[in-house]
């Protein structure tokens, strides 16, 4: 659609604890957009600071939520997770009913807050077949002339999870790189 993404990002977690949205906007110069981790979990301060802001909630049924997000993060335990699902419960496949009801209340959260402003938010479920028209209309944005993109899909056949993947280098350098972040926060009394 053209716009300019910033997506997930490890770099805002120290800035957003430390309550630095100076430096989190900063970091957002030169794009559109935003999606997934961490932003997600600062819809709030976006809508406080960057006024006229229009939010895209995607839904989807909990239980294959949890099976994707499990599946995703695997035995990786970094610090945005710890973040999000709580200091020691970062790693969901452990801790099935915190992570749902994490999820649950992110929900009932974000729903509450754009109570009264429907024109600001989209609730849209991809799962269920929504695409193009729901999220052209909502952005006031001609219908691209190609199929609605699907790129999370999970593939059993192709895709082993985390969980199935060999453990190499690469692995364990970023459980390295993220213990020691979680110590530096936990050292800093961030959370």
């Amino acid at each position: 659609m053209g716009y300019r993404v910033k997506d997930t990002s490890h770099r805002p977690l120290i800035p957003i604890l430390k309550g630095d949205y100076e430096r989190v906007l900063q970091m957002l110069e030169g794009y559109d957009a935003v999606e997934d981790t961490p932003w997600y979990m600062i819809y709030r301060e976006l809508d406080r600071l960057i006024p006229g802001s229009k939010f895209i909630h995607t839904i989807r049924d909990e239980e294959s939520w949890y099976r994707s997000v499990s599946r995703h993060i695997g035995h990786l335990r970094n610090p945005m997770h710890e973040w999000i699902y709580g200091r020691g419960k970062g790693l969901p496949k452990d801790h099935p009913e915190n992570t749902i009801s994490v999820f649950r209340k992110h929900n009932e959260e974000v729903l509450e807050y754009f109570r009264d402003r429907p024109d600001d938010l989209l609730v849209v479920d991809f799962t269920k077949g929504a695409g193009w028209d729901e999220l052209c209309t909502f952005l006031d944005h001609p219908i691209p002339g190609e199929p609605f993109p699907h790129a999370n899909r999970y593939d059993t056949q192709k895709s082993p999870s985390r969980l199935d993947q060999g453990k190499g280098f690469k692995y364990w350098r970023k459980q390295f790189k993220y213990q020691v972040k979680i110590k530096f926060i936990d050292w800093r009394g961030l959370w």
